[in-house]
């Protein structure tokens, strides 16, 4: 009935099409949760970093120096001053309540020591229980402290004769030309959702391969596949996968047209290169996932195994912490996740612009995912051959 090799792919396309738009979960799954990601993420982060977060500040000197240091403070992007106080008992308790993030302890007489030529003390609080909106709050408070210092240490030079480059050499004798490379705005969605996001996808992408795989021996199909491909698993599971990964291949392609089209994220080489480098990724997350059910060929577990797997890739792949300060059996574990391999293409090529002489073996290793299949499929034949589903 399927003479030549063309009509058993096209069968096998119609057969596997008819799944596809017959249960919603496939809709929900490669559509609608990787775009409501998108959405949520780019909307979360779309300032690009937090602004305008709570301290307390207590001043107990309250003098015109003071006040103007306050007002410094308040202007700074990210440091809103939402409590005034003279009591330190009363801001640490809002600190604990959670209503500040922060306290700025300016101390008693600092106008006059100052004036004296001696050396206040001024002190902050933070809470880095909530990690980003510390270390934030530490560069504004830290900043505002170097900065108030400066100000007054410069006019007290001027009084006593000094220029006012002089002055500054005095008080910064060496000055600091900083470069931030392939993130100049210290934006968050640039940090994180360039690969957060292709993470996300790719755990629904294992996940719904896995439950592709596994709906053959559920819906008692198996044979019925082997059939139609003549007993040549390969064509078959190739075939029927190859409509999942063009709807993956149209998904990816419009979150790589948001990010680096829309939003304008950094991508030196164009976005052709990140498309080429998530076409790829894309692969090895379905040739993982069907590696794992041909390993294990209960749904449930290799669907666990496949999102643990996926899941742990989203710490291990260096984007959060770096891989190189990892225990050397986390570094070299981190190799086996195809997101790690994708970030260090990102990071070279769409931060860096490196081209493909650098990347080279990033890719390498995405393709070598993709043979993972091979090694399983006469196990994977003999399952699907005698129906051994357990659910």
């Amino acid at each position: 009935m399927y003479n030549s090799l063309f009509s058993r792919i096209v069968m096998i396309w119609k057969r596997e099409l008819k799944n596809l738009t017959s249960r919603p979960l496939y809709m929900f799954g490669m559509v609608i949760a990787p775009l409501f990601s998108v959405f949520f993420f780019l909307t979360l982060m779309g300032e690009g970093l937090p602004s305008k977060l709570p301290i307390a500040v207590v001043d107990q000197d309250n003098s015109s120096v003071s006040r103007k240091l306050v007002r410094q403070l308040d202007a700074f992007k990210q440091t809103s001053v939402a409590m005034h106080s003279c009591n330190f008992s009363e801001a640490r308790q809002a600190m604990q309540e959670g209503k500040v993030y922060g306290i700025y302890l300016i101390p008693k007489n600092m106008e006059k020591d100052i004036l004296a030529n001696r050396q206040p003390k001024v002190s902050f609080y933070l809470n880095n229980a909530y990690l980003v909106a510390g270390s934030l709050l530490y560069r504004d408070l830290k900043t505002i402290s170097i900065l108030g210092s400066a100000a007054v240490g410069r006019e007290f030079r001027k009084a006593k004769g000094q220029s006012e480059r002089q002055a500054m050499i005095d008080l910064q004798p060496i000055s600091v030309d900083t470069h931030l490379l392939g993130n100049p705005v210290v934006d968050y969605s640039v940090y994180l959702c360039n690969t957060i996001l292709p993470g996300i996808y790719g755990i629904l992408i294992m996940l719904l391969t896995v439950y592709a795989m596994g709906c053959e021996l559920k819906m008692k199909t198996s044979q019925s596949l082997l059939r139609i491909s003549r007993g040549n698993l390969f064509v078959g599971v190739l075939s029927k996968m190859a409509p999942h990964a063009l709807i993956y291949f149209i998904v990816i392609t419009a979150i790589d047209v948001i990010l680096y089209g829309y939003y304008h994220f950094p991508c030196k080489l164009g976005l052709f290169s990140m498309l080429m480098a998530s076409y790829v990724y894309v692969m090895a997350c379905m040739s993982m996932a069907i590696f794992f059910f041909g390993l294990f060929p209960v749904m449930r577990l290799s669907m666990s195994c496949a999102s643990l797997v996926s899941v742990v890739s989203l710490s291990i792949s260096g984007f959060t912490f770096p891989v190189t300060e990892m225990h050397y059996l986390l570094q070299t574990w981190a190799n086996a996740f195809p997101l790690r391999h994708f970030f260090l293409i990102y990071v070279d090529q769409a931060l860096s612009g490196l081209g493909f002489a650098y990347t080279w073996s990033s890719y390498l290793a995405l393709v070598c995912f993709l043979f993972l299949p091979l090694l399983v499929m006469p196990r994977l034949k003999k399952i699907y051959k005698n129906f051994e589903y357990v659910p």
